[in-house]
């Protein structure tokens, strides 16, 4: 049996649809299970057990669509699973020659999927519920056997580990250092990012208070944002996104990994830190938490509760961006220190 699954295209969301790959493999284990995926995304699910093959969908301009389709046909799938709800992704399957498909009944693909669930409405909305259980939905009308808790999680292989234990030693970062990440940017617009001067003095109060080893994190196209915290802040150790460089998907992993705690943005890294079990305090304004309330356990998230919020706007709507304003640095530090306190990793006096 032959298995196309489209992934998200946003690097959380991804992410979050892991135990989605986790739970086809196990109810499939003869199977030939392909990963339909943006190229810029292929780091997330990098080094993972779930796929035995890979399929860029590079679709966005005609002639990449007309390409994609083809490549689809080609490879002669008995099923797919959509995990995405655009009508692109259900086309490409569909005229791809797939007739089994699987995936929400929502937009162009309600009429054609052969199985899947409704989304509840709630207030002419789609009810927001955590993005883990709204994927494994479509694993259960699959009439699959489920994971108890569906619970995402990442791989990264030795090399990788290797190296970001080497870049951590070149800056003077030792094994027994508190070492704490924050994540500055957000693809998805400037409404999900917390004030740089915030994080430059954040950074600062956890150096001096401390004795932190501060990483910064910022993938390709992040480095002005990187740069001016850097520039901002004396207690910045490893600034990832310097010369626009960045660390590439694959390579963060390993680097999240190194962290004692992730201070950041509702957005693709806090993600790898929940799916690798590093402890998160998550800055959210102009997103529904909803959506991503799973892993509990494991991070807080600190938002102040407006009448315009959560917007899900890529822009400050009002131009105040009150929502991300309001979180000052020294509760984000307050609440590191409370989280640290709990864990006998270290005990701050």
């Amino acid at each position: 049996m032959k298995i196309f699954i489209r992934c998200p295209n946003w690097v959380g969301d991804v992410v979050m649809a892991t135990p989605v790959f986790k739970c086809i493999r196990q109810n499939f284990p003869d199977a030939h299970i392909t990963a339909g995926i943006r190229k810029y995304a292929y780091g997330v699910i990098e080094d993972g057990p779930w796929f035995d093959s890979v399929l860029f969908c590079e679709d966005k301009t005609l002639g990449g669509f007309y390409r994609t389709c083809m490549d689809v046909r080609s490879r002669r799938f008995d099923k797919a699973v959509l995990l995405t709800n655009s009508d692109r992704a259900f086309l490409i399957a569909f005229l791809g020659g797939i007739r089994e498909i699987y995936g929400y009944k929502r937009n162009l693909q309600k009429f054609f999927i052969k199985q899947g669930p409704v989304p509840e409405i709630e207030n002419e909305k789609i009810k927001a519920i955590p993005m883990t259980d709204y994927y494994i939905e479509i694993c259960r009308k699959m009439n699959l056997e489920l994971p108890p808790v569906p619970t995402p999680e990442l791989f990264v292989r030795k090399e990788l580990e290797v190296k970001a234990a080497e870049i951590l030693k070149k800056h003077g970062i030792s094994d027994g250092d508190l070492v704490i990440g924050i994540n500055p940017g957000a693809k998805f617009g400037s409404s999900k990012c917390w004030p740089v001067e915030y994080f430059a003095k954040f950074a600062d109060m956890a150096s001096e208070r401390l004795g932190a080893k501060i990483i910064v994190f910022g993938g390709p196209g992040e480095a002005e944002i990187t740069g001016r915290i850097e520039a901002l802040s004396k207690g910045i150790t490893i600034n990832t996104a310097k010369d626009n460089a960045g660390l590439g998907l694959s390579l963060l992993k390993a680097m999240i990994k190194k962290c004692r705690l992730l201070v950041t943005n509702d957005t693709g890294p806090r993600h790898y830190a929940t799916a690798f079990g590093i402890y998160s305090i998550v800055l959210m304004g102009s997103t529904d938490p909803r959506f991503v309330e799973y892993g509990l356990e494991l991070m807080s998230v600190i938002r102040k509760d407006l009448e315009c919020s959560p917007c899900q706007q890529k822009i400050c709507p009002t131009g105040t961006h009150e929502c991300m304003t309001s979180i000052m640095p020294e509760m984000v530090f307050d609440e590191m220190v409370e989280v640290l306190n709990k864990d006998s990793w270290v005990n701050i006096h």
